[in-house]
């Protein structure tokens, strides 16, 4: 029996991909190609693009340079408004910009999509040798490959020693592989609710993620670029929005906000919706429509092979590299990288200033204002 098929006016209107293309402008985007990139798993990217933006004006010897990373979903538009070409605002503009710690008419911030996103820097969603998307033949990366690419980028802007490398949850993972990796070139480490390695507990919600995105029958073994239907994995994708964005946020915050109240008038015993479903409804819709599954697959993926310590003697042995003055920030209430987890690296780290912040908001805290973070981080610069 041939499955029913949903009549085209009761598909939901959303893009097979949300990642961002040529014809969408480049907005604040610069573009660099960095050339072939070797791969830890043995493969080749034989031609890689990195998008990214700047903020400030360079030194003449381009010593106050600062990397922002960002985390899973994040891009490279740290601090502006939405527009055509960024699909959402500024996502740290309490720590970064003019007057903020990291003072944009002090310091010459850039700010790189990471290698495997979606947001200008070559992924799954870019043309491949072929021309079409990279689709299911894009490799694997973990988070070494990703800070390669960025320290080719870094080589491209003629920067040899950033002032300050920082990063929040996955950017955090990549501030402390630049930190273990390239000591020479980072004077300054920023690292706020991350960790040196991934967690069995963070492999599994992101194993779990990446099984409801190639669970979607949209998601066509990763080539849905040129589906026929122009329809997508966007449900799969949801469902996977909605697991991690659990894990962003706590159990007290959303009895708090939410409890077991419905939405709108309507009783959930008669059709209507729980206002935590609504909730996370509202943010699986917003990410289906500016993200792309496989790019969000590749990532997951490079977050859980993330350790620091592998081929170098473990997580502490590696740790000891680094050589910068190190800031390392936990969140009280982190379900994703518990205070456990960050102490755990900042045992390692020498001469590290480890500090807390008090927050009920759980890992999403990093991205909220937060006047103890902005007071550490000026230290940290120097003021």
């Amino acid at each position: 029996m041939t499955a029913p098929t949903v009549p085209p006016l009761a598909r939901p209107l959303v893009p097979a991909s949300g990642a961002w293309g040529p014809e969408q402008g480049p907005g604040r985007r610069r573009f660099v190609d960095i050339g072939s990139l070797d791969l830890e798993s043995g493969r080749t990217l034989p031609s890689v693009t990195m998008a990214y933006e700047t903020w400030g004006t360079p030194t003449e010897d381009g010593s106050n340079a600062v990397l922002v990373l960002h985390a899973l979903t994040g891009d490279s538009h740290v601090i502006g408004d939405a527009g055509p070409s960024h699909p959402t605002a500024g996502w740290w503009g309490d720590l970064v910009g003019p007057g903020r710690p990291v003072d944009t008419d002090r310091y010459f911030v850039v700010a790189p999509n990471v290698l495997g996103g979606c947001q200008g820097s070559t992924g799954p969603s870019s043309p491949g040798p072929d021309g079409r998307p990279w689709g299911s033949r894009f490799p694997q990366l973990t988070v070494r490959d990703q800070v390669a690419a960025e320290r080719a980028l870094a080589e491209q802007l003629g920067i040899q020693r950033w002032a300050l490398v920082i990063g929040g949850s996955m950017g955090g993972m990549r501030a402390l592989e630049w930190g273990v990796s390239a000591p020479e070139a980072t004077e300054r480490l920023a690292v706020i609710a991350s960790s040196a390695r991934a967690s069995a507990d963070q492999i599994a919600f992101n194993d779990a993620q990446i099984a409801a995105i190639r669970a979607d029958v949209g998601f066509l073994g990763g080539d849905y670029y040129e589906s026929h239907d122009g329809e997508g994995p966007h449900r799969g994708l949801g469902v996977a929005r909605r697991i991690a964005h659990i894990t962003y946020r706590t159990a007290a915050e959303l009895e708090e906000r939410f409890s077991n109240r419905s939405q709108g008038e309507e009783d959930v015993l008669e059709g209507g919706r729980h206002q935590v479903t609504s909730y996370l409804d509202h943010h699986a819709d917003k990410l289906s429509r500016r993200f792309d599954a496989n790019s969000y697959v590749c990532l997951a993926g490079s977050m859980s092979t993330h350790d620091v310590g592998r081929g170098r003697g473990g997580v502490a042995t590696a740790l000891e590299r680094i050589r910068a003055r190190t800031l390392l920030v936990s969140i009280s209430s982190d379900r994703l990288f518990p205070p456990a987890l960050v102490a755990e690296a900042a045992a390692a780290v020498p001469g590290v200033d480890h500090r807390v912040v008090e927050s009920p908001h759980g890992h999403d805290g990093f991205l909220l204002p937060h006047p103890a973070l902005r007071e550490w981080l000026g230290d940290l610069l120097g003021r």
